[in-house]
């Protein structure tokens, strides 16, 4: 949990994925930054039609870029995403599963509470929450 920052069900933000190590600061959780202008705030879980279709969109989300820290996708892992991106992946019918826990509240600014909802996987401790 980071200190104070919060999640899209209102809740402390939780941690998306230590291995491999996400965030736009490599911290593990989606937290968002005045530096992070892509806002990577959905914690997903990566799936293969969801890394097919960034990467036919230009997003290359498999191939490790060391010098971004980055490893690396593939199906099953947790990371967090660019809201924007996600949204486009849904649109087009290949969103990735939602883990709202992790999911950082500024997510909101641009997908609706409804819609991340639809494609929680993970169940909060009051599921009435995803009414």
């Amino acid at each position: 949990m980071v200190r104070g920052e919060r999640n899209v069900l209102g809740g402390d933000l939780e941690l998306c994925s230590a291995d491999p190590l996400t965030g736009f600061y490599r911290d593990g959780f989606c937290t968002a930054g005045p530096e992070d202008r892509g806002s990577h705030t959905i914690c997903v879980v990566v799936t293969a039609e969801f890394l097919d279709h960034q990467h036919s969109v230009g997003n290359d989300l498999v191939t490790p870029r060391p010098e971004w820290r980055f490893p690396g996708l593939a199906p099953g892992d947790r990371w967090c995403v660019v809201a924007t991106r996600w949204l486009e992946s849904h649109q087009a019918g290949f969103a990735a599963p939602v883990m709202l826990a992790a999911t950082h509240e500024r997510a909101l600014d641009v997908v609706p509470l409804q819609l991340l909802q639809s494609y929680a996987a993970d169940v909060p401790d009051d599921p009435s929450s995803l009414l």
